[in-house]
């Protein structure tokens, strides 16, 4: 399934599939979703404390690490695998950001028309 003629790797560890249109794990294949959403809505979620991540590293009011009334740190992890796919670090209280949205008919568009090839999962403009 990993080498699915329109297929495209979009980060280390996250595909997109054109023709399902659908996030998809790119370690284990587990669909994260409609690739018209946020995938983020298809993985685990593990909101941390910054001072587990980055301890610190002196005494006193300024210790290099991160205060948790001014920042967290969000992991997404795949369900499937458990695959660390995103972090973000984020305001307590902000919402969970949308980091990737691609234009499916744009793109769909533009491969039937020749403009963009899928060769390996990467696109690339024909010669």
């Amino acid at each position: 399934m990993q080498n699915a003629p329109n297929r495209i790797r979009v980060t280390e560890y996250l595909d997109v599939d054109i023709d399902q249109e659908k996030w998809l794990c790119n370690r284990c294949n587990r669909d994260l979703g409609s690739a018209r959403e946020n995938y983020k809505k298809g993985c685990l979620v593990y909101d941390r404390d910054p001072r587990e991540i980055h301890p610190p590293i002196v005494t006193g009011a300024f210790s290099f690490s991160p205060d948790p009334l001014w920042v967290r740190i969000v992991e997404f992890y795949c369900p499937g695998c458990g695959t660390q796919v995103e972090t973000e670090y984020l305001p307590p209280g902000h919402p969970i950001t949308r980091d990737i949205e691609i234009d499916l008919d744009a793109l769909k568009a533009r491969l039937q028309n020749g403009e963009f090839t899928i060769r390996a999962q990467r696109l690339e403009v024909p010669e």
